[in-house]
């Protein structure tokens, strides 16, 4: 890659153990021309589909993951409370009240360049939390005058509400938009204003059940009027759903989304789905 491109690659949410081993093993067979210079991964579910413990979090810290997105699900495991507003690389939703512990917002510097990571809640069909298209207007305007790239996690169910929101804030200087939640990759990655978007990236968890939790936990939920448990699906298939994109001083020139399924029993990869990608013309 030439000096003036710089290149992400974002998994989307990680759900559970088989989350954990398959973004494990996808880093570590990466030859040095396909390296990022700069990883995101969604952490909500990394911990048995539920928040995040500090061991969950040492672990993929220690695997090559800069920095770690969250959602509606970070406050699962209450062990968070005790490091979240010491970390660095963690970053909650920006929408929750002033006086929520941890950040919406953190600034990391690679190859010379400042990248700030901001995350946000949707509104619909979820937890009430205050209007994200304000509070990111105005954290944006406060620092694209002093970083160079800026790249959005929007933890949103609605598809239409990412929509909008991601082509609004391509009109404010973000440069990579990327959608998460649903668990489910959608195929419409494009370059809107100079900015990457996907209206969600996807997850990386266990193939064999539902949205990476078990299958018949899920189906009993479906047909009983009580809850059930949710458990985490075996790790026999594995899944990885991530982006890759590539900017340049001021924005991104190209972009791609990554499927890629493991069988647990050799590591082996047994299917690959990768989109030819968009590029800036």
């Amino acid at each position: 890659m030439s000096e003036n491109k710089f290149k992400i690659l974002f998994f989307g949410d990680i759900t559970g153990r088989p989350g954990r081993i398959a973004v494990q093993n996808y880093l570590s067979v990466l030859s040095p021309i396909d390296k990022p210079d700069f990883v995101i991964a969604n952490v909500e579910n990394a911990s048995h589909g539920f928040g995040l413990t500090k061991k969950n979090y040492d672990e993929l810290l220690s695997c090559g993951i800069d920095c770690f997105t969250a959602g509606n699900h970070i406050w699962d495991k209450k062990e968070i409370f005790d490091y979240i507003n010491e970390d660095k690389v963690l970053v909650r939703p920006l929408n929750y009240p002033e006086n929520t512990l941890g950040s919406g917002c953190r600034v990391f510097e690679r190859k010379g360049k400042n990248i700030a990571v901001l995350n946000a809640l949707g509104q619909v069909f979820m937890p009430p939390v205050n209007s994200p298209w304000e509070i990111l207007t105005e954290k944006i305007n406060e620092i694209k005058s002093w970083v160079d790239y800026i790249i959005v996690d929007f933890h949103a169910e609605a598809t239409a509400e990412k929509i909008a929101l991601g082509k609004y804030l391509s009109e404010h200087g973000v440069t990579l938009f990327a959608g998460t939640h649903t668990h489910v990759q959608t195929a419409d990655e494009t370059i809107i204003n100079g900015m990457g978007y996907i209206t969600d990236v996807g997850f990386c968890g266990s193939v064999s059940g539902v949205i990476g939790m078990d299958y018949e936990t899920s189906i009993k939920r479906f047909l009983a009027a009580y809850p059930v448990r949710y458990e985490v699906a075996p790790e026999d298939l594995m899944r990885i759903n991530a982006i890759e994109a590539v900017f340049n001083d001021s924005e991104t020139v190209a972009i791609k989304r990554i499927n890629v399924c493991y069988n647990k029993t050799d590591d082996s990869v047994c299917s690959v789905a990768e989109s030819g990608g968009v590029y800036e013309s």
